[in-house]
């Protein structure tokens, strides 16, 4: 799904026509692994990158209520 259009997959999932233009936020995944990939060439992927935005953006929306100590 993260995939770019390659000449050997001129029409990956990402911009297939059930996905485009349902799918949306590709821009900042995409300049997040830029800027991790200065920092640190080929350590994470763009499947890291979106499941680690995925788990913060459930938190912002649905934040986890403290337990009882």
């Amino acid at each position: 799904m993260l995939l770019d259009p390659t000449l050997f997959s001129p029409t990956p999932e990402k911009t297939s026509a059930p996905n485009n233009p349902s799918l949306r936020g590709f821009e900042l995944i995409d300049a997040i692994k830029d800027a991790l990939e200065a920092a640190c060439p080929g350590v994470v992927s763009c499947a890291d990158i979106l499941a680690i935005a995925a788990k913060y953006g459930v938190l912002l929306v649905r934040p986890v209520p403290s337990l009882p100590t």
